[in-house]
Formats: structure tokens, C-alpha cells, sequence
């Protein structure tokens, strides 16, 4: 069965907007996973909540990744049975992303008290923690150009003589830079580093939250091809 004015319009549209869908659902894993590195690497961030949105999102992009290139098949070979499945598989990955940017949104509202918890912990565990872990502790520190949770004083069990921080808490990183001189602003950073951490958190998420409700508007006009198309398909049998 060949499709004939109109609905050969809506063939190579539906066409092209799986295209696109391919290069979203590749576009959504790449943003997911810069979240999650984000989210674990640069932030040692203890609360499973904090993975729900990013993961969704790239279990999604890769759904999306396969789907799409279903429903390319399908559109080209005017299969009623390929675009049916498409137009199903497409609308319950909506819901799934509409799902994940209201996690996204949620979890943006909690950010504050998961940051308190995690850094908490970061400055507790610091001193008996493993070398990557503090590693990982003075790249965030460096980086943010911060120190401990609220300011340098939380530094303050850090060494018996309670005036001590980090070296990756001085403004210029040396070896001992940080002895004797927690309070002293000219050589180590006062403002500590929930608020920079709650920022760059909220930005993450926010890319998530987006990037799913867009992609969710676009494939909401790809299902309305696909029924246009699955109705022209119809039509085609049935005048055979």
C-alpha cells in the first residue's frame, strides 16, 4: 500500500522528527550521565534520592535511542502494526520524563538538607578516610575555593591544636598552608562550601528538569504524526 497526498507529507515528517527523537534520546544520556558524574564526583552526595532524576533521564534517552529508530522503520515501511507500537512505546516515555522532571523538581526543593548531610559527613570522615576519598574532598574545595560546610571553623577537630584546616582550604595551595591558620582570611577561604555546592546542584538539576520537558513537548507532536499517519494507514486498507 502506498500513501498518497497529504499523508506521504505526514510519513517524511514523522520521519524526521524520529530523526530527531534519536538525537534527543543521545542528547538525554549525555545529559544525564554529566549530571550523575556531577552529582557523585564532584559532590560526594550520600542521599539515593539525588541519582533518581539523572538516571531516569538516561534510561529514557537510551529507550528513546531505540524506539525512534522503531518508529523510522515504521513510517517507512507505512506499517500500521510498527507506528501503533511506536505511538504507545512514545507516550509512556512522556510520562516517564514528566515523571522525572517532577523528581527533579522535588529533590531541587530538599537540595539544602542533602548538601548539610553530605559535607557533614565529608568533614568527619576526612581525616581516617581513604586517599581518593580526600582527594576528592580538595579537588571540591580547590575548585569552589571554599572550606567546610558553613566557614573554615568546622575545620576545628581537623588537628589537636583546633586551628588548623586543609590544605585545600588556603587561597594559594601549599604543602602545611593550612597550619595555625583556619581564621586567618589572607591565606585560607572563609565562606564555606554548602552554598556553592547547593548552587551547582540546582543548576544541574535544572538542565534535567528542562531537557525533559522539552524533549516531552517534541514527542508529544510526534505522536500526534503517528496517529495522523496510523489513521492514514487505516484509511489505505480499507479503500483496498
Amino acid at each position: 500500500m502506498t500513501l498518497e497526498g497529504g499523508m506521504k507529507c505526514v510519513k517524511f515528517l514523522l520521519f524526521l522528527f524520529n530523526f530527531i527523537f534519536w538525537l534527543c534520546g543521545l542528547a538525554m544520556i549525555v545529559v544525564g550521565v554529566l549530571v550523575q558524574v556531577s552529582l557523585h564526583q564532584t559532590v560526594m552526595i550520600n542521599d539515593a534520592s539525588a541519582s533518581g532524576a539523572p538516571i531516569v533521564i538516561i534510561a529514557v534517552g537510551v529507550v528513546i535511542f531505540f524506539v525512534s529508530f522503531f518508529g523510522c522503520c515504521g513510517a517507512w515501511k507505512e506499517n500500521y502494526c510498527m507506528v501503533t507500537m511506536f505511538s504507545i512505546l512514545l507516550s509512556l516515555i512522556i510520562l516517564v520524563q514528566i515523571a522525572a522532571a517532577i523528581a527533579g523538581y522535588v529533590f531541587r526543593n530538599k537540595v539544602s538538607d542533602v548538601v548539610q548531610d553530605s559535607l557533614t559527613d565529608m568533614i568527619n570522615r576526612y581525616s581516617n578516610s581513604t586517599a581518593d576519598f580526600k582527594t576528592s574532598v580538595d579537588k571540591l574545595q580547590e575548585d569552589l575555593k571554599c572550606c567546610g560546610m558553613n566557614d573554615s571553623s568546622d575545620w576545628r577537630n581537623f588537628r589537636p591544636d583546633g586551628n588548623s584546616v586543609p590544605d585545600s582550604c588556603c587561597v594559594n595551595v601549599s604543602t602545611n598552608c593550612g597550619v595555625g591558620a583556619m581564621t586567618d582570611s589572607a591565606k585560607v577561604h572563609q565562606k564555606g562550601c554548602a552554598n556553592a555546592v547547593e548552587e551547582l546542584l540546582k543548576k544541574n538539576i535544572l538542565w534535567v528538569i528542562i531537557a525533559a520537558l522539552v524533549l516531552a513537548f517534541i514527542e508529544v507532536m510526534g505522536v500526534v504524526f503517528a496517529c495522523v499517519l496510523m489513521r492514514g494507514i487505516r484509511s489505505g486498507y480499507e479503500v483496498m
